[in-house]
């Protein structure tokens, strides 16, 4: 599955995780090792940049962090970031440079590239997106099976075993998501990529896509 590996999705220099990205082949293989990357690099990062707020939290002294947000540790705020009214970060977290998280959206175990916007009514859990993805109200990563079998990634006759229980989204750069829109445990969707709103995802989408339904994939003209 070349189009599902780390190079094909991601422009790493849009990324504070950009040493722990390229230590791995696929995006899911990260997963399970943000928590201790957040810790380690956090102790590192430039203290006239980032401030250390309550356990293993680092905010960028740009970022915008309204008073009802909640930040758990560990996590990275990074610069000109935008943690908007009621936003719940569960923890094991990054938030790239001049991302938004909006009104009432949750984060656990992801990382979001510089200037991603999940910005209303989101639920992003275990999952990756990558640099000025976008998540239209109200569309959520769906992270855990219904009858909790390890996650597989399946592309027509191809797939990969992950060894996973949660796993949510891989989304490449310039990805848009529609609003209301479900993506299914092991989605990975392709760069520049555009899902319909209202849709059910699941597989791997190509990057430059329009995906209208499962049935109805067009290439980006």
């Amino acid at each position: 599955m070349e189009d599902c590996k780390i190079k094909n999705l991601y422009n790493l220099d849009e990324t504070i995780a950009k040493e722990l990205l390229e230590k791995f082949t696929y995006p899911w293989e990260v997963l399970p090792h943000i928590e201790e990357f957040i810790i380690e690099l956090g102790n590192r990062l430039d203290p006239n940049v980032f401030e250390k707020k309550g356990e293993n939290i680092w905010i960028a002294k740009s970022a915008k962090i309204y008073p009802t947000a909640y930040i758990n540790g560990p996590a990275i705020i990074g610069e000109d970031a935008e943690v908007r009214h009621c936003a719940f970060i569960r923890g094991k977290a990054i938030v790239g440079n001049g991302a938004v998280v909006g009104n009432s959206t949750e984060l656990k175990n992801v990382i979001l590239f510089n200037k991603v916007q999940v910005p209303h009514y989101n639920y992003v859990g275990d999952s990756i997106l990558g640099y000025k993805a976008h998540m239209g109200a109200g569309s959520i990563t769906s992270n855990v099976k219904s009858d909790k079998k390890l996650v597989v990634v399946k592309r027509r006759n191809e797939q990969v075993e992950t060894d996973l229980k949660k796993f949510g989204a891989m989304l490449g750069d310039n990805v848009e998501v529609g609003c209301n829109s479900v993506l299914n445990p092991g989605t990975v969707i392709g760069r520049n990529t555009n899902i319909y709103p209202l849709s059910s995802v699941r597989g791997v989408i190509k990057e430059n896509s329009i995906y209208k339904n499962k049935n109805e994939i067009v290439e980006k003209i």
